[in-house]
């Protein structure tokens, strides 16, 4: 990598939870949390011009975050999504369309900051439109190390535009029932998920891969290698930014040169941390963080799997 800096793109809102409203959207919840962490970590988006968007800027400068590349946008509102949570406390989402980070615009200066970074931080769904998806493209053709966080949320699950996205990525983080949405794609077998990895990897030409399995932990694969995690046990209060934690984790541990192994451990950690707690972004705790780490669960390593 370049430098430390790091940039993330794409959607900031508010999570219309049951309990009440919380900041949310998965690229500024990575980017917050990359910075608890101690990580140089900005986000790029737009808010509309509307108190929603004041209060949302509001949030990211009290949490010590620059505001520097939100725009404003005069003719689309901020964005709100409607959590449901399940009886195991599983959030489902109900996203709202058009908003403000479908319109976020390539300038000079979010152009700029991109070649400066030295890691570029994108999910799938701030792609659902074609204006953001345009700035992004343009924003990804460049030869820093760059990393998608699949984001399915129905009907925003296009194949086409997630492909064209993988083909500008080195690493990918999704989760299991993702990786079973592109082994349905290809008629894949997918009862085996380290071949089916093994696949992806090699038919998307991607560095390393990360599958997240909620409660049960997470697969790396990376350097012809799997570790696997059986993840930690905490008391779920809702599972809102767990996954974006878990990536923010696994990032700072991989940049600090951690091994593959203890990194995992620690983006499960950090994971299962914000699980326990309301919420996308709760105030960090490293001391809690470690606690759970100390709940010694082994990352399990296997040499590469080879495909018939």
């Amino acid at each position: 990598m370049k430098n430390n800096e790091i940039l993330c793109f794409g959607e900031v809102l508010w999570d219309r939870l049951p309990s009440g409203a919380k900041a949310g959207g998965a690229p500024m919840n990575v980017a917050l949390h990359l910075n608890a962490i101690g990580l140089d970590a900005t986000i790029a988006s737009s808010v509309g011009n509307d108190e929603p968007g004041a209060e949302l800027k509001k949030f990211l400068e009290d949490s010590g975050m620059s505001t520097a590349y939100i725009q404003t946008d005069d003719n689309l509102p901020t964005s709100e999504v409607l959590v449901h949570l399940d009886e195991n406390n599983n959030a489902t989402y109900e996203i709202c369309e058009p908003v403000a980070w479908d319109n976020i615009q390539l300038t000079d200066s979010l152009m700029k900051k991109a070649r400066q970074a030295g890691l570029l931080i994108y999910g799938s769904l701030a792609s659902r439109n074609p204006l953001t998806r345009e700035t992004l493209m343009n924003l990804l053709d460049y030869d820093g190390l760059k990393l998608i966080d699949v984001n399915f949320r129905k009907p925003y699950d296009s194949q086409e535009v997630v492909e064209k996205l993988l083909e500008k990525t080195d690493v990918v983080k999704l989760n299991d029932e993702e990786l079973q949405v592109f082994a349905g794609w290809y008629n894949r077998p997918s009862s085996d998920e380290h071949k089916l990895m093994e696949w992806f990897v090699k038919h998307y030409n991607i560095g390393m891969l990360c599958v997240t399995k909620g409660e049960k932990g997470a697969l790396l694969y990376c350097n012809g290698k799997f570790y696997e995690h059986p993840g930690f046990k905490v008391n779920a209060v809702d599972t809102v930014g767990a996954g974006d934690a878990f990536l923010a984790g696994l990032i700072a541990s991989l940049l600090n040169k951690k091994e593959s192994a203890d990194a995992l451990a620690f983006a499960c950690a950090t994971g299962a941390f914000v699980a326990s707690k309301a919420g996308a972004t709760p105030k960090y705790d490293m001391d809690e963080i470690e606690e759970i780490l100390s709940n010694d669960q082994p990352t399990i390593e296997r040499n590469n799997i080879q495909i018939n």
